[in-house]
C-alpha cells in the first residue's frame, strides 16, 4: 500500500499502532518532518505518555505543540515537510473543555482537514475510533463520543487515504458507492 501526497487519516482504537505507523511514515519520508502535538500533560500518566511518544520520535523532527490546532495554523507549517498531527482525539477534547459547541468543533475539524488536504506535501492525521466500545455511562462521555465521531467524519471527508489500524495492521477504508 502506498500513501499519496494528500491528507491521510489513521484511525483505530487505543494502542492499535496508529502512532507507530505515523513514525514509520515520517522516518521513510526523504525530507523534513513536522510533528503537531495536541496533547497536554494534565496528570502524571499523560506526562509519561507524552515523554514516551517523544522518545519514540527522531529528535530532528520539528515539534509544534498546539492543543487547539486549527486551519489558521496550517499556513505556518513548512510547505515541503511531511506533517503528522497527533491527535484529533485530544484536539476535540481540548476544544470541548474550552466550551466550544459541537457544530463549531465539527466546523473547526472540517476547516482544518481542508487546509491540511491542500498542502503540497503529505499530511498524516491520527485519531481514535471510540464508537466501537462500551456505551459511555455519562452524558459527557456520550457527547464526546458523538462529537469525535462527527469530527472524524469531517476529517475523513477531506482525506485522500483513510486507514483503519487494528493490531498494528492497516486496513484501507473506502467510500461506499450505492447503485441500484
Amino acid at each position: 500500500m502506498q500513501l499519496g501526497r494528500g491528507l491521510s487519516l489513521l484511525v483505530g482504537g487505543a494502542r492499535s499502532g496508529k502512532s507507530d505507523l505515523a513514525v514509520q511514515l515520517g522516518e521513510a519520508w526523504p525530507g523534513s518532518v513536522t510533528f503537531v502535538a495536541t496533547a497536554t500533560a494534565g496528570d502524571d500518566d499523560m506526562a509519561d505518555r507524552i515523554d514516551r511518544h517523544q522518545s519514540e520520535r527522531p529528535a530532528s523532527w520539528t515539534l509544534v505543540e498546539s492543543p487547539q490546532f486549527g486551519a489558521d495554523g496550517v499556513a505556518s507549517l513548512a510547505a515541503d515537510d511531511l506533517v503528522i498531527v497527533d491527535c484529533v482525539t485530544l484536539l476535540v477534547s481540548n476544544l470541548m473543555f474550552a466550551d466550544i459547541d459541537e457544530p463549531s468543533i465539527v466546523q473547526h475539524m472540517h476547516d482544518l482537514a481542508q487546509g491540511l488536504a491542500s498542502r503540497t506535501a503529505p499530511t498524516v492525521v491520527i485519531t481514535n475510533e471510540v464508537g466501537l466500545g462500551i456505551h459511555p455511562q455519562t452524558p459527557l462521555g456520550r457527547h464526546y463520543r458523538d462529537t469525535l465521531g462527527r469530527a472524524n467524519r469531517a476529517t475523513a471527508s477531506a482525506a485522500e487515504t483513510s486507514l483503519f489500524i487494528v493490531a498494528g495492521k492497516a486496513l484501507p477504508l473506502q467510500d461506499l458507492t450505492i447503485t441500484w
